[in-house]
């Protein structure tokens, strides 16, 4: 039986681009959660979700691993990116869609890769 913190690692490791937030993105629960989901989408690539309102033992584990206590978090390739305010700021600079493209590009690569 895996533990809470391992099912967390499994799944940041498992999916390049993931946010955890509340409620989904075609039906955000928070409006931080929302705005954050809608700067993804505006980067036009596929992504992972956790909502952790249908977990709580994620909910209650992930700020501890994180070190970051509020939801959303962004993570990508294994590294947090950080909350709404962050995510935000990133998507008005342009910065935001140049690391989720290069994220998903790397994903595909190493999925063709894997493929082959």
């Amino acid at each position: 039986m895996s533990t809470t913190a391992e099912n967390i690692q499994r799944q940041i490791s498992e999916n390049p681009i993931l946010i955890y937030m509340k409620g989904t993105p075609q039906l955000p629960q928070c409006g931080f959660s929302a705005q954050t989901v809608q700067a993804l989408m505006g980067c036009g690539e596929r992504f992972a979700f956790v909502n952790v309102l249908d977990n709580p033992d994620i909910r209650a584990e992930l700020p501890k691993i994180a070190n970051w206590p509020t939801f959303p978090q962004l993570w990508v390739e294994g590294e947090l990116v950080g909350g709404c305010d962050i995510v935000i700021e990133m998507h008005q600079s342009g910065e935001l869609e140049k690391l989720i493209k290069e994220a998903a590009q790397r994903a595909g690569a190493a999925e063709s890769d894997n493929n082959a």
